[in-house]
């Protein structure tokens, strides 16, 4: 048994303006499951597909606070183009942030509710990820993230030091999931969490188990009219465990 990465999802206090955003930023389509639910993904995607990581954004009251501890990096093909989506995007409604980043390269923006995003400057890493270069968890400890998500899904890790380390889908498509050491506590639910699937056939609650015993936490919302499971990894961070699709 295993899971994989299959979208992110994203607290919004407008979730359908929000989306409008995202989607314009990436170039996919829009749609609704439910009130209150936006669903972003490429055009012609059959999901699940690791080609691409899913956006789900969930309308929220709940107000940001401080950074997120999960970002999404976009890629860029040349100097020229990361200025011209830093432009696009500044129009779309994005603003500058300061998270401390000091002069780099790549550039740091906020979406109209505040997330955090950076704009990469060209890496050939990234050439064939498509819009979304990584997705990025900020974590005190890169290499003990890297073993259990390797472990608790079916992507491959590429790189591991004590600053970084990366995953990619098996397949070789689509973004990297990536943990970025960060001394930051965490201190609050994360506003932006990861979401992963078993494969089809699998069973939900022997998954679950598995992921405990890999150091995930199994966290009880005191609701009984959910399908999914919400755990935490070892440093805390919440993510879900859909059905098996």
């Amino acid at each position: 048994m295993s899971t994989r990465l299959v979208q992110i999802n994203m607290k919004a206090r407008d979730d359908a303006a929000l989306g409008g955003f995202w989607a314009k930023t990436l170039g996919w389509g829009i749609d609704s499951e439910e009130p209150g639910v936006t669903n972003l993904e490429p055009e012609g995607f059959v999901y699940p597909d690791p080609v691409a990581v899913c956006i789900d954004l969930v309308r929220s009251a709940e107000p940001k606070v401080g950074k997120n501890r999960v970002h999404v990096d976009l890629a860029s093909t040349s100097a020229e183009q990361q200025a011209e989506l830093v432009a696009r995007l500044t129009e779309l409604g994005a603003t500058p942030a300061d998270i401390g980043q000091g002069d780099v390269p790549w550039t740091v923006l906020a979406d109209p509710d505040g997330n955090e995003f950076c704009v990469l400057e060209p890496r050939p890493v990234y050439r064939d990820t498509g819009p979304i270069a990584a997705v990025v968890v900020d974590c005190a400890d890169p290499r003990g993230m890297a073993r259990f998500w390797g472990e608790a899904t079916d992507w491959t890790v590429h790189e591991v030091t004590d600053q970084h380390a990366s995953l990619r889908s098996t397949a070789g498509v689509g973004p990297y999931l990536e943990f970025v050491r960060n001394p930051d506590p965490k201190t609050v639910w994360n506003r932006v969490h990861l979401d992963v699937r078993p494969y089809p056939g699998d069973d939900l609650a022997a998954e679950a188990a598995r992921l405990e015993t890999l150091g995930a936490t199994r966290v009880d919302l005191g609701r009984a009219d959910i399908r999914w499971m919400v755990l935490t990894d070892p440093e805390g961070n919440e993510f879900c465990l859909l059905t098996p699709a």
